[in-house]
């Protein structure tokens, strides 16, 4: 599927400009973002493969853990393995469908994480103010039912505009500035009227990160409340201890998205989108299996006990 111009040719492909200031240090980049792309992945392949084979991980909280480690994989294997090769090859180009898969697949997986974010705070909250509850209400059907209705919403959320946007003219230049096809670089890059479709990405960004972001407030608010009521020290740094990790995972994830998505006209601030995408796309990733498993003692009895058997 091409889209048609309004001199009756058709857009075939794109080009990602990338990072055109310091392009010249390709190969050095390549072996950078090769190095975080590689940790990433066997980092977050780690907490998935652990979650599977430890069966005392076999829990909600390990499991929202899994399922988050598998978005973050996705993700970076749909915008890094383009970025490798612009910096490698300076091969900028993409073609008009490989281009909307890649951003159909970037705001699907993002959308999808911020409300397993919210899903793993609901989880957080029920642990630990409702601990005698907890068995009862996070069983392992309300586990799937959350996880399959997260992927449901955004699903549900982000086809209908991305179809509106694939089906813009685009009259030239055909360059997106930006490493990767993202929605807001495709809307400008049309001659159409994008008004009415810039205003529902905004209102469907906002949507989806203050939904997460209110439930979080409130789940951690809960928390914060419950903590400074526990009669130990030591049973207050436990529970602070298992809720650190992932309030520094989400303070990244929102700050980054909230500068590149949340403002109804973007087009005087692509430019500096980019390098907040890369804490996105780079960053959060290659962080999350360090900052959930750094002061995890569970996860590292898990890594022990893998790499023992692995040696037998």
């Amino acid at each position: 599927m091409f889209m048609e111009m309004r001199n009756g040719t058709t857009v075939q492909e794109f080009t990602l400009e990338g990072f055109p200031a310091i392009q010249h240090l390709g190969k050095v980049l390549f072996f950078v973002h090769l190095m975080a792309y590689l940790a990433s992945t066997v980092g977050n392949a780690v907490i998935i493969t652990i979650t599977c084979a430890d069966s005392q991980l076999h829990t909600p909280m390990y499991f929202f853990l899994s399922i988050f480690s598998f978005l973050e994989c996705c993700f970076i294997n749909a915008v890094i393995p383009k970025l490798l090769h612009i910096f490698l090859l300076g091969r900028q180009t993409i073609s008009f469908p490989a281009c909307f898969i890649q951003a159909f697949l970037i705001v699907f997986l993002g959308a999808t994480g911020f409300l397993l974010i919210a899903v793993m705070s609901l989880d957080r909250y029920v642990a630990i103010c409702k601990p005698l509850h907890y068995p009862t209400i996070m069983n392992l059907k309300t586990c799937f039912i959350l996880v399959a209705s997260c992927f449901t919403l955004s699903f549900s959320l982000i086809t209908g505009p991305l179809v509106k946007i694939s089906q813009l003219s685009f009259c030239g230049p055909y360059v997106i500035p930006h490493f990767f096809c993202d929605i807001g670089p495709l809307i400008h890059l049309s001659c159409s009227d994008t008004w009415s479709i810039q205003m529902l990405a905004f209102f469907l960004a906002l949507f989806i990160l203050l939904i997460s972001l209110i439930i979080t407030i409130i789940a951690y608010s809960n928390i914060v409340v419950t903590i400074v009521r526990l009669p130990s020290a030591k049973e207050k740094q436990k529970a602070f201890s298992t809720c650190s990790s992932h309030l520094i995972v989400l303070s990244l994830m929102y700050g980054s998205s909230v500068f590149i998505y949340v403002k109804p006209r973007q087009k005087n601030r692509l430019d500096s989108n980019r390098e907040a995408a890369l804490v996105n796309t780079v960053v959060t990733p290659l962080l999350n299996p360090v900052i959930y498993t750094l002061r995890n003692k569970q996860v590292h009895r898990a890594l022990r006990e893998m790499m023992c058997r692995m040696k037998r």
